[in-house]
């Protein structure tokens, strides 16, 4: 997967901005995304916080090792 131009910082700050009343159109050819980008960032940063969007980062990662440990281990068992 190819990973984004944009930190979640960035992200978040996105959408405040449309948020503040700029429209959705405005703020996507100012920084140069689609609008499809723009409302899956909506759907997934929407409500959030930085602080918030750090630790839903920080869960993900901690869930990915999880995993493959987990796959690891079944491995070793079979």
């Amino acid at each position: 997967m190819k990973p984004s131009r944009f930190t979640e910082e960035q992200i978040i700050g996105i959408l405040r901005e449309q948020e503040a009343g700029a429209a959705t159109a405005d703020v996507c050819r100012k920084h140069g995304i689609s609008s499809a980008t723009f409302y899956k960032w909506k759907a997934r940063y929407g409500g959030l916080e930085v602080s918030d969007a750090k630790r839903l980062k920080a869960l993900e990662d901690e869930n990915t090792k999880l995993k493959k440990l987990l796959a690891e281990a079944m491995l070793d068992n079979a």
